[in-house]
């Protein structure tokens, strides 16, 4: 008697990619020492970079003078924003040659710098590019600092680190700050409004300064080893330490980026961009593409949250980008905006190379999600691209490019970086950090020698404090997987080692949409548990409850409570031992505070500071959390 076959399911075809130019980071060299690390570098070498970052303005002076490098909505009496301003590339040289004689005029360095405390415009970029046009430093401080924090404890902490000789914020809004924080010695530059009982430079009165020859001779001593900035690091873990940019670092890694998205090179880059210019990926890496490119950034004042997106939407409604950055949550904010927008899915994509995120890991689920927003206004996905990168870096050292990649790859080194893998522990549970040398890799932390000596290996390699790992060891070609942070990683009293960043990960794909972060705990306890700061407008949404509703009755709403519910059953069911089973959760009614160290400026969360400052819910979570109306319990088999 024959058994009937079942028909065999026809295969998929491979799904349509817009075929985009990448190159750089797309194979790898792989040597293993003898001591068991491993090295990866690029195959392709790093071709020539200029030696200062203002070059590349003064060439699309040149080449295009009146193309616009840098665009920004005009914000109106009541306001509101209107119509667009434009500086070109030519308006923008003679800028940058104006403000760095006035910098020079009043004897700023390095020692001296200049400090800007409020956020991207116009203004901002035209101060930064003159005292790099000049050979001045300065330092771009995230404006939470002054305008969300009660004790301005890292401003000043910032301030006395840097010892500044100018301050610049662009209005009165910064009067308290700078009243708490600035010296009577410091020179303050307001683009508008006045101080009470202090002295305020108009920031006209640097674009008026006539260019002369000591200007001019400033700009020819600044070298690729002149610092153009210090960057400070979020605090994420201590105080923020000033991370030395010089124009070698920035140079070289704007051609390693080109070279990696080799599509920049085929037409000027037109971006629409939010990200702040305090951290890295806005400052560094977007302005940096835009200007080294000879294309043009519009300013995006709109942020990655409900409220603050419609400005975002409005934008890109109207201007098509060629390639956008965001960070996941942005990410996530416009999908769920552009699935039932096509007029704003026409816009986007209409020129799109690719989606760039970075600053922490995309769910799977946002991704296919912006694959099929692809797919439906284009016929074929846009490539999504990631890495690895850092501020001690300028900020790029890893990419994922071109097709076959997914959530997790931070892909293979860019030409000129050099990868050391080196693993840190001998058990099961060990993990590899990776380092990184190269051009673009920091000289060390302004005025903290102690600390630039701890953050280099014997041979020179950054230590990142990252985990990684080869999606497929015996094709290290693949490249590799983000692991967490090897701080952040802990054992259960039972001495089972607990891997944090892929449980979190879990934890945050499991929730969406209504979990923002999450904090794994169980440290020397017998079972993992889990922190959760709730999206409190997803969770509104959810329960059909207005925005005015408060935390606890969001959370306590019987359609919210059910959906944690399942939340914590299914991670119950769904883990396969101790490690990774999440035995209980508690969803946190107060939102991280930035004055506590929880929660970095640019919203990424602090485990550590978390886990000290709650250390009494932590406690309850353990001890008859059942009592606790916030906390969640698994249905056990």
């Amino acid at each position: 008697m024959n058994t009937p076959v079942a028909p065999q399911a026809a295969p998929q075809p491979a799904p349509r990619i817009r075929e985009t130019r990448f190159g750089g980071a797309v194979d790898a060299r792989a040597e293993t020492r003898a001591d068991g690390s491993v090295l990866l570098q690029s195959t392709e070498p790093l071709r020539w970079y200029p030696e200062r970052l203002t070059d590349a303005l003064e060439q699309g002076a040149a080449q295009a003078p009146d193309r616009s490098l840098v665009a920004q909505r005009v914000r109106q009496s009541d306001g509101s924003r209107g119509d667009w301003r434009h500086v070109s590339y030519a308006q923008m040289l003679q800028r940058a040659q104006a403000i760095g004689q006035a910098l020079v005029d009043r004897g700023l360095s390095a020692e001296r710098p200049v400090v800007i405390l409020s956020d991207n415009d116009i203004e901002h970029l035209s101060l930064a590019l003159g005292a790099m046009w000049a050979g001045v430093a300065y330092a771009p401080i995230s404006s939470a600092y002054s305008l969300v924090s009660q004790d301005f404890g890292k401003l000043r902490h910032i301030l006395a680190t840097l010892t500044p000789g100018l301050v610049f914020a662009s209005g009165p809004a910064y009067a308290r700050a700078i009243a708490a924080c600035v010296g009577s010695d410091v020179e303050v530059v307001l683009t508008e409004g006045t101080l009470d009982g202090r002295a305020v430079t108009p920031f006209e009165a640097l674009l008026s300064t006539p260019p002369g020859a000591t200007g001019a001779a400033a700009h020819a001593a600044v070298g690729p080893d002149t610092i153009a900035k210090f960057l400070f690091t979020s605090g994420s873990t201590k105080l923020p330490k000033g991370v030395v940019n010089t124009n070698r670092m920035l140079c070289a890694n704007q051609q390693m980026i080109r070279q990696c998205m080799a599509f920049l090179a085929d037409e000027p880059p037109v971006l629409v961009d939010w990200l702040p210019w305090n951290h890295t990926f806005g400052g560094n890496h977007n302005v940096g593409i835009a200007l080294y490119n000879g294309g043009t950034l519009y300013i995006d004042e709109g942020k990655p949250t409900p409220a603050g997106m419609a400005e975002t939407l409005r934008n890109l409604r109207e201007i098509s980008p060629t390639v956008y950055f965001n960070v996941p949550k942005g990410l996530e904010e416009l999908a769920s905006a552009a699935e039932h927008d096509d007029a704003l899915c026409r816009t986007l994509c209409a020129r799109l190379n690719a989606f760039f995120f970075a600053g922490a890991g995309l769910s799977q689920a946002v991704w296919d999600r912006l694959d099929r927003l692809g797919e439906r206004t284009l016929g074929h996905r846009v490539p999504m691209i990631s890495g690895l990168g850092m501020t001690e870096t300028a900020p790029s050292a890893m990419f994922a490019v071109g097709a076959g990649q997914s959530a997790g790859s931070i892909g293979l080194p860019v030409p000129g970086v050099e990868v050391k893998l080196v693993r840190q522990g001998d058990g099961p549970w060990d993990k590899t950090e990776v380092r990184f040398r190269g051009p673009n890799v920091m000289p060390g932390y302004w005025r903290a020698p102690e600390q630039t000596a701890e953050a280099f290996d014997a041979e020179g390699y950054y230590c990142t404090g990252d985990a990684v790992r080869f999606i497929d060891p015996e094709r290290p070609e693949r490249g590799l997987r983000f692991d967490g942070r090897i701080a952040e990683d802990f054992k259960l009293s039972t001495g089972t080692f607990v891997s944090v960043g892929p449980l979190r990960a879990r934890v945050i794909a499991a929730s969406d949409p209504c979990v923002q972060d999450v904090v794994v705990t169980g440290l020397n306890r017998d079972e993992i548990g889990a922190l959760l700061f709730p999206r409190l407008d997803a969770c509104r949404r959810l329960a059909g409850l207005d925005a005015a509703v408060p935390a606890p009755e969001v959370l306590h709403h019987p359609t919210v409570r059910a959906f944690f519910q399942r939340l914590a059953d299914g991670l119950w069911a769904s883990g396969t031992g101790s490690a990774n089973r999440v035995a209980r959760l508690h969803v946190l009614a107060e939102p991280p505070s930035i004055d506590k160290g929880e929660v970095t400026d640019k919203g990424s969360i602090n485990q550590r500071a978390v886990l000290q400052h709650r250390a009494a819910l932590v406690e309850a979570l353990y001890e008859g959390g059942e009592a606790d109306p916030f906390v969640i319990l698994p249905q056990r088999a």
